[in-house]
């Protein structure tokens, strides 16, 4: 039963995570990655403690033989290490997202692609006319032609 429950849970952690992959907002994608990579870890250390569980921890005293069950402690470095290097991929991903929120004033990955500006008018930019009609540049062309 704890094995369909631990299926189960890992399961919808990897749904979720890939549901916020897909999602416009780099935010939610940066988050759906680091939700994956842990639960990518967790379900490696569940696959090192054994179908049983009932394995105990490698540490052996005096006069006890090899004949114990033990968990395999090289899992459970490996994911440790996993675990800190995804904290800090995570970080970077994060402190790069308020990079192209500061450069392009959106995080919304569409409008980044179409070169948008994030709500920044300038629409005025193009005119060659004040609201006088005159031309402000002193090109000789006024806005009646």
């Amino acid at each position: 039963m704890t094995e369909f429950v631990l299926a189960v849970t890992l399961g919808l952690l990897f749904g979720l995570g890939t549901f916020l992959v897909l999602r416009r907002d780099v935010v939610r994608a940066v988050w759906g990655v680091a939700i994956i990579s842990q639960s990518a870890n967790v379900y490696l250390v569940t696959v090192g403690v054994g179908p049983t569980g009932g394995a105990g921890a490698p540490i052996l005293g005096h006069g006890h033989g090899g004949g114990a069950t033990v968990v395999d402690p090289l899992v459970q470095a490996l994911v440790l290490t996993a675990i800190v290097i995804g904290f800090g991929t995570t970080a970077f991903a994060l402190v790069l997202t308020y990079r192209l929120y500061e450069e392009h004033g959106t995080i919304d990955l569409d409008n980044v692609a179409r070169g948008g500006n994030g709500g920044v008018d300038d629409t005025d930019a193009d005119d060659t006319d004040d609201a006088d009609g005159t031309d402000p540049a002193g090109t000789g062309v006024s806005a009646d032609g």
